[in-house]
């Protein structure tokens, strides 16, 4: 036979082998998409067995190995798209055995599953009740139910035991939808630290020159941190209150009450229901009276009013509110007759209070609190002084003897009664 025919003819041989090759792949990959993965196994289970009986070879992992790795036909005679095809399919087909194999467990994990999720359950339930301390942390209730999981898991696989912690932590974390042990600390830290500094602050303002100074250099050090607090806020502003009637210099008392004026408004801007802030803002205005101009002093008295009631509705057993509004009704009483004109003249209307007003709020406050204090005493008497009910007035200043002078205030009030008793005829 000629050279050249047969060269053409093992050609032909060939092309023919690789176009039989190349259809029962397409056939393949046609059943895959039709009759889905189930058929096309079964027809490649078919074709192998073909395969393995007209072409015998080897059946090798990928390392060359004989074992019972991922198998793939090595013949002779058979293309390497063909193989990896093949190979693919192995693959295909031990995957497929793997997932019927998990969904036959599943299958037979289903019928208990409900019970021993309802017995979890019951157990952290005992366990809760038992334990003194189930209403703690979340956290600690979170390991005890890891706890009886782990317990009841003993005698299964580490999967299932796996399976079911996970499955209750989260059925816990669901139910109860609280914080973790350091979220929470994160969020009541702050809280706490707050009520700690303010219970502190509380404290330092009761006591001395230096106690009120230290609590206004505290408030400030926490400004940063607390500076969106009413509560703080308003703190801050009753401590520029007290560091001003301390100081001597009149320069740094007008600081002292401009900077706290500004955070009293700040307070009230942050929250409009917080009656203290109201009350600490209306005397912060009062303080600046003394080194504004005469338009600013009335605006600012006209402030201090309005604040006042505002405070009186929200806190209306607060006897130092009524004491404040008594000594501006007071105020008002005294104005000339020039300074009600001037103020017509800038606001429109001026103020309007009697003598009777000022000791209706005086006598509030010994109504909520006898004894309040020693200038509450002194005002009464003037009062009742200028109402002509003199025994009254008598009574009042001896009650204000009665009360020792402890503070600047009281000493503010002592010389007041010295004045006063001459009047009276005492």
């Amino acid at each position: 036979m000629p050279v050249g025919f047969r060269d053409t003819l093992r050609e032909q041989t060939q092309a023919s082998r690789m176009a039989q090759a190349d259809s029962k792949v397409l056939v393949l990959g046609a059943l895959a998409g039709v009759a889905g993965i189930s058929l096309a196994v079964v027809c490649y289970q078919g074709f192998r067995s073909k395969r393995r009986n007209s072409c015998p070879a080897f059946y090798l992992n990928r390392h060359n190995d004989r074992g019972t790795g991922l198998m793939v036909v090595d013949g002779p005679g058979m293309p390497r798209g063909q193989i990896e095809v093949l190979e693919r399919l192995e693959a295909l087909i031990q995957c497929v055995s793997e997932l019927k194999e998990e969904m036959k467990s599943l299958k037979n994990a289903l019928p208990t599953l409900q019970d021993q999720v309802r017995e979890e359950l019951r157990g952290r339930d005992e366990a809760r009740r038992v334990s003194p301390l189930h209403r703690s942390t979340p956290t600690r209730r979170k390991r005890a139910a890891g706890a009886v999981s782990g317990a009841r898991a003993g005698g299964r696989s580490s999967e299932e035991a796996e399976s079911e912690g996970g499955y209750i932590t989260a059925l816990t974390d669901s139910d109860e939808d609280e914080l973790s042990d350091a979220q929470q600390s994160e969020e009541e830290q702050p809280a706490d630290q707050l009520t700690v500094l303010l219970e502190r602050i509380d404290s330092l303002h009761k006591g001395t020159d230096s106690e009120k100074r230290e609590s206004l250099d505290l408030l400030l050090q926490h400004r940063e941190e607390f500076g969106q607090n009413s509560s703080f806020l308003w703190r801050l502003t009753r401590a520029y209150c007290d560091v001003h009637d301390i100081s001597s210099i009149v320069e740094e008392k007008k600081t002292h009450a401009e900077t706290g004026k500004k955070i009293g408004e700040e307070a009230v801007g942050l929250n409009p229901t917080c009656a203290d802030s109201h009350q600490w803002y209306a005397i912060m205005c009062g303080i600046m009276a003394e080194y504004d101009t005469v338009q600013n002093k009335i605006k600012n008295g006209y402030i201090f009013k309005d604040h006042l009631d505002k405070a009186i509705e929200l806190k209306p057993q607060d006897p130092l509110s009524y004491y404040l509004l008594g000594r501006w009704c007071y105020a008002v009483a005294q104005l000339s007759w020039i300074e009600r004109k001037v103020a017509a003249t800038l606001f429109g209307e001026p103020p309007s209070a009697t003598v009777e007003d000022a000791l209706k709020n005086f006598l509030k406050v010994e109504e909520l609190h006898p004894g309040y204090s020693k200038l509450n005493y002194v005002f009464l008497a003037k009062c009742y002084k200028d109402l002509g009910q003199r025994e009254r007035s008598r009574k009042m200043c001896e009650a204000a003897c009665s009360v020792k002078a402890v503070s600047k205030e009281d000493e503010e009030a002592q010389k007041e009664l010295d004045l006063l008793y001459p009047s009276l005829g005492v």
